[in-house]
């Protein structure tokens, strides 16, 4: 098999702190075996770059990239779009001002505008939908056993599985989880 058969190939995961480090070293090295180039993106609040950290061994992660201010174009350039666990997603919904919706779940929302990208949303990633829950609303998808009232709330189908394929949407159920998501990521990216 041809190591890097999705050469060409881009992955973005928004990141924050509290990111679950076993999920997210796993997404740094197996996707970039089939040649994915990987991008961590997030909110700089004018930085040039921020550390995060992890949550469970506080292991330190450089991110240079941000969504804000992303051409569609470039957003296109993204073959899937990835909320990982932990509590990334409660950190990205942040919002300074309460009557708009976070830049990150505004990010999201174009994401799932372009039905040529795949959205990956693992475990308590759900949470960045929370402030435009249209986008889950009917699709079929899994969570954390704790955010199923949330899945519900939102109006969407919860399925009692690891892992969930609904079209554009594949959602994994923990962080334990990621190899089922990242190898359902690869296998509808070879098939395109």
């Amino acid at each position: 098999m041809n190591n890097l058969a999705l050469a060409g190939k881009k992955i973005a995961v928004l990141i924050e702190s509290d990111f679950y480090e076993n999920e997210i070293h796993y997404y740094q090295h197996r996707f970039p075996e089939e040649g994915v180039e990987l991008h961590f993106l997030t909110r700089l609040w004018g930085q040039s770059s921020i550390t995060f950290t992890g949550h469970e061994y506080k292991a330190p992660l450089q991110v240079n990239e941000s969504f804000e201010g992303m051409s569609d174009e470039e957003l296109r350039s993204f073959a899937a779009v990835i909320v990982p666990s932990g509590m990334v997603a409660d950190r990205l919904r942040y919002t300074e001002d309460v009557s708009k919706t976070p830049p990150a779940t505004t990010f999201l929302a174009r994401a799932f505008a372009q039905p040529g990208i795949l959205k990956g949303i693992i475990c308590h990633g759900l949470w960045l939908t929370a402030p435009d829950t249209s986008l889950v609303k009917g699709r079929r998808l899994t969570c954390h056993n704790n955010l199923l009232g949330d899945a519900k709330a939102y109006g969407a189908e919860y399925v009692d599985a690891d892992m969930v394929d609904d079209g554009d949407l594949i959602t994994a159920r923990t962080g334990g989880h990621c190899h089922l998501l990242a190898r359902q990521i690869i296998e509808r990216l070879r098939a395109a």
